[in-house]
């Protein structure tokens, strides 16, 4: 399996210095004199592609399908993708401030003798997300094939008897699956046979993952236990996620806490969109302040974000994915008309099927075009995650052992 993806392109230089020069030795110095400028830029970069997300348009849930493919709507695949190469962009760029040649023996003084091993044990977490949102598209993928099995028959002329029920087959058995509680997911023998939740000793194998000095090496390898909850990671990511304070707001700590700050967003924001493990009680609030020029932009995206999750759970409905609620719309439509048709079908009710199979076969088009690629790039964010934790914890180890070398 490739380490990286084709999926997105993120620049080789920022800040004006290739990132493809760091070393692996090379780590800040937190003793606060580290260039305020590329604070500062890196700062308003973060600002400026959080903006852009949070200006994406939003369908309303009653519309056709009337949008293009060069619309991104809100909390679509197309969106998430963008959401995944600010999220890649945002990681390539802290890695070049924090690895630009600095002393790393001060790597042990305060404030990162808390804030690295914090994010350390963040980034863990948010590998077990990327692994189970992964699963988690492979639903949506045989969802789409049920979807296109409706579509296939629906389009049939002259309609009759056997189309319908063939589709009505597909779109019950579609339903059926996407009304799963985020409680029972795991339980479920669909969930549990597409998504590998529940395999005979996932929690033992990813104990023994974490005991080790890295994470796992390959990204479909790491399946999180039966008893995971999607919900408890984010907050357990969040718990401890304090902005620094005093002299520690102009020193490292603050990129330390904004790159913390956009793996807990981006991770989030996949978990309310697409259905996985345990969504129960999920956060939809997060304490930041208004006054960082950075914070702004994704404080807006988390309130707007947040405004779909409760109308989600009213609705019971399985995810945010744009798509996903698609289907839901056109799939109950089909299923009213399945259930009073009669042969010949009056052309009115021919018209509004044709409708809702139009919107159907562009919602499956854009699924066929973007889960893949949707996949690809949440293999890169896992093994650029897996490779910054890597660097760091070798520069923990060799000052550990320079340090005993001097005792």
């Amino acid at each position: 399996m490739p380490t990286d993806s084709q999926g997105s392109s993120v620049p080789l230089i920022f800040l004006g210095r290739p990132i493809l020069s760091i070393r692996r030795n090379q780590i800040v110095n937190m003793d606060g004199n580290a260039d305020q400028d590329e604070f500062e830029i890196f700062q308003k970069h973060v600002a400026d592609r959080f903006l852009d997300l949070s200006s994406s348009p939003t369908t309303s849930s009653d519309a056709a399908a009337t949008t293009t493919n060069d619309v991104d709507n809100f909390l679509s695949i197309a969106w998430l993708r963008k959401l995944l190469d600010v999220f890649i962009c945002c990681e390539a760029e802290f890695k070049a401030i924090l690895f630009l040649g600095r002393d790393s023996s001060n790597i042990n003084k305060p404030p990162l003798d808390r804030l690295g091993p914090e994010l350390l044990d963040r980034t863990v977490k948010a590998l077990d997300v990327c692994n189970t949102i992964n699963h988690s598209v492979e639903m949506l993928r045989h969802w789409q094939k049920l979807a296109e099995i409706a579509v296939m028959a629906l389009k049939q002329s002259p309609l009759g008897e056997g189309q319908v029920r063939r589709a009505k087959k597909a779109l019950h058995s579609l339903l059926a699956s996407m009304t799963i509680d985020d409680k029972d997911a795991a339980s479920s023998k669909l969930a549990e046979r597409t998504w590998s939740f529940g395999r005979r000793g996932a929690a033992a194998a990813a104990a023994k993952e974490r005991s080790t000095t890295g994470p796992p090496r390959l990204f479909t390898s790491w399946s999180v236990p039966k008893n995971w909850s999607a919900a408890k990671q984010i907050q357990a990511m969040s718990s401890n996620l304090v902005m620094p304070r005093g002299a520690d707001s102009t020193g490292m700590a603050m990129p330390v806490f904004i790159m913390s700050t956009v793996i807990v967003i981006v991770t989030w924001t996949l978990v309310t969109a697409i259905p996985c493990q345990d969504r129960t009680g999920l956060l939809t609030h997060f304490a930041l302040s208004r006054q960082l020029s950075w914070a702004g932009p994704i404080i807006g995206l988390q309130e707007r974000i947040a405004e779909e999750w409760k109308k989600k759970e009213k609705k019971k409905s399985a995810g945010l994915l744009d798509e996903m609620q698609r289907l839901e719309r056109c799939g109950q439509a089909l299923i009213e008309f399945s259930d009073s048709f009669q042969y010949p079908a009056e052309a009115e009710k021919l018209e509004e099927v044709a409708m809702h199979v139009a919107e159907l076969t562009e919602t499956c088009k854009k699924m066929d075009e973007g889960l893949l690629p949707l996949q690809s790039q949440l293999r890169e964010m896992f093994h650029r995650i897996v490779r910054s934790r890597t660097e760091i914890l070798d520069v923990l180890e060799q000052n550990d052992k320079y340090s005993s070398l001097i005792l």
